[in-house]
């Protein structure tokens, strides 16, 4: 019996994919437990219908992502943090105060989490930190750390 599996399952296949198997495994588990649907014309074009819907929404948002990386090219933040004699900083810029100066200051968000060079800053000067957006799209941000005053 053909079944479009509607979960994955552990074994037999994943979400989305068409398989053949008996028809006690079908009419006795994974039937019942919703794990998949029967494979007929209907269903079939519902799968291929939500197909599309994904690889859409997957091109958006990879399209919002290189905007918004765009976007990052132009700015740079700016921190002040009290320094040392030899220009050796108390403490760091992490990545979680450079989330919230983003969405402070320019109103963006972006996953603290993401952040590729998982380092902080802790140096005077310009750092430049990678932040995968999306599934490819690294974007670089800025941060000037400068001494306080």
């Amino acid at each position: 019996m053909k079944v479009i599996l509607l979960q994955d399952v552990k074994n037999v296949g994943k979400k989305g994919q068409t398989i053949e198997v008996s028809d006690g495994y079908a009419n006795n588990f994974l039937l019942p437990r919703r794990l998949g649907v029967n494979a007929t014309k209907r269903s079939m074009e519902i799968l291929d219908k939500q197909k599309e819907d994904a690889r859409a929404l997957d091109e958006q948002n990879r399209k919002d992502a290189e905007a918004l990386r765009e976007k990052l090219k132009s700015i740079t933040l700016e921190f002040e943090v009290k320094s040392g004699k030899d220009g050796k900083l108390f403490g760091s810029v992490s990545s979680k105060q450079i989330v919230e100066a983003l969405k402070k200051q320019h109103n963006i968000s972006i996953d603290k989490k993401k952040f590729v060079d998982k380092e902080t800053v802790n140096t005077l000067g310009i750092t430049i930190l990678k932040n995968e957006l999306y599934k490819g799209v690294i974007a670089e941000i800025k941060v000037h750390v400068s001494e306080a005053k």
